[in-house]
């Protein structure tokens, strides 16, 4: 389903698929050419494309979710027919397209474990599934794999423990050495920026913290949860830096007149970000990205900092963008104080959900404090839908949607309410700044 109508509108969208790694599968049987990224970029200059609207989801799964995500978000961004009358206004050509990002993702599960206890709740599975569901979401390579037997062999008959048998807790050791995840690593380093792994730890902050009292089916899988969050951290880095740079960067080389926007949520953040910026040894861009909207951002406050208080010698992973000014237009950052997601669930995953602060954390999330440590960020309300906004070329702004980004729904808290008219009417305006500073 490379190419997606909108059902009850007339917005569309092309989906791009990658693995793991940031590579794209086989190409389709119907266009032999290449894959469908390739399609893309054929239909940009074959049409005339102007604009290319790049969108990126954070963690779903399973591509019915990312779609539901795109239908509601690329949606809501079409009905927007005030917004798109003004860019008319200001660009009489306007021609967008939109290409939705999709990438394998998990941040934790709700599984429940017993003796000979179901995957889910209804599924009938055993807990040879949890072994081979988390085997293939964490990369199933032996070390991997057999960190995973190790502990569900164990915790298949200790289940009813309340803490960690020295067995589990090794077992977790050895699962945190095999996804290589680090610890102590620059602000915003895929899963490096965290806190030492301890999972005796994770069991104590997930009653105490995160998830009220054992909100979650399974207090012992609560270090699982904590590993499988950062994991899929890091792999949002990797599928930004080696699936869609390559691909900004062959929109830019075939369409030299074509501005580009960006839009990430929670982990998509990082995903557009690590594009942006690509790898060190890689092809730079060709030239700057026209805007950037960073939506309840799951990646650290100090992400785009050259230094911050507490590692004052360590520039953040992204910092490079802003210094080598990668955004030709405006760099926005939404956050709410409604999001539990990267409220409590992000500082409880980095391993220190009771870090005491008399000022910014260490460990903190920009959807929940905004992009810090940075010279020139401005900060303001989110408008209503009809208020414009005065976006400068080249500036940060920290946006503060807890007014229309409350709608609770469950442990993420508003995380992601984020289809209403107001942020829709966020990005439009964030593109039509961008044209100016053209």
């Amino acid at each position: 389903m490379p190419y997606r109508a909108i059902p009850g509108t007339d917005a569309s969208y092309v989906l791009v698929a990658v693995n793991a790694q940031g590579g794209e599968p086989s190409p389709d049987p119907d266009w032999p050419q290449g894959p469908i990224s390739a399609r893309a970029i054929q239909t940009v200059v074959e049409d005339g494309i102007t604009d290319v609207f790049l969108w990126s989801h954070g963690w779903k799964g399973a591509v019915r979710d990312a779609v539901d995500q795109y239908d509601r978000w690329i949606g809501a961004f079409a009905a927007r027919s005030a917004d798109r009358a003004q860019m008319l206004q200001r660009q009489p050509g306007f021609k967008e397209m939109h290409i939705g990002f999709h990438w394998p993702s998990l941040a934790w599960g709700n599984e429940a474990l017993a003796p000979g206890a179901s995957f889910a709740p209804g599924s009938g599975a055993s807990v040879q599934s949890l072994e081979d569901h988390y085997a293939s979401e964490l990369g199933d390579t032996p070390a991997v794999r057999a960190a995973l037997h190790k502990l569900f062999a164990d915790l298949r008959t200790n289940c009813a423990e309340y803490d960690l048998t020295d067995a589990a807790r090794e077992a977790y050791l050895e699962l945190d050495q095999a996804l290589a995840l680090g610890d102590g690593g620059a602000p915003g380093d895929g899963a490096a920026d965290r806190a030492k792994f301890d999972p005796d730890q994770a069991l104590v902050d997930d009653d105490n913290v995160a998830f009220g009292g054992g909100a979650l089916a399974s207090r012992l899988l609560a270090p699982l949860r904590q590993l499988t969050f950062w994991t899929m951290k890091k792999r949002a880095k990797t599928v930004g830096e080696d699936g869609l740079h390559p691909l900004l960067v062959k929109l830019q080389q075939s369409a030299p007149a074509l501005r580009i926007h960006l839009m990430g949520h929670s982990f998509g953040c990082i995903v557009m970000s690590s594009a942006v910026l690509g790898r060190q040894a890689g092809a730079a861009l060709v030239r700057p990205i026209d805007s950037c909207v960073l939506v309840q951002g799951a990646t650290s406050l100090w992400a785009f900092a050259r230094s911050n208080p507490l590692q004052s010698d360590v520039p953040g992973y992204f910092s490079n963008i802003l210094a080598n000014k990668l955004v030709r237009g405006p760099l926005v950052c939404t956050q709410s104080k409604y999001d539990y997601a990267v409220g409590k669930i992000y500082p409880w995953a980095a391993g220190v959900a009771n870090q005491v602060s008399f000022g910014l954390p260490q460990f903190g999330a920009i959807g929940t404090h905004g992009i810090c440590g940075i010279a020139d960020g401005k900060a303001l309300f989110m408008h209503a839908q009809a208020d414009a906004y005065q976006f400068a070329p080249g500036c940060v702004y920290n946006v503060d949607g807890s007014q229309y980004i409350r709608k609770l729904d469950g442990l993420s808290g508003a995380h992601s309410d984020i289809a209403g008219p107001e942020v829709a009417h966020l990005i439009w305006q964030a593109a039509m700044s961008a044209q100016e500073a053209a």
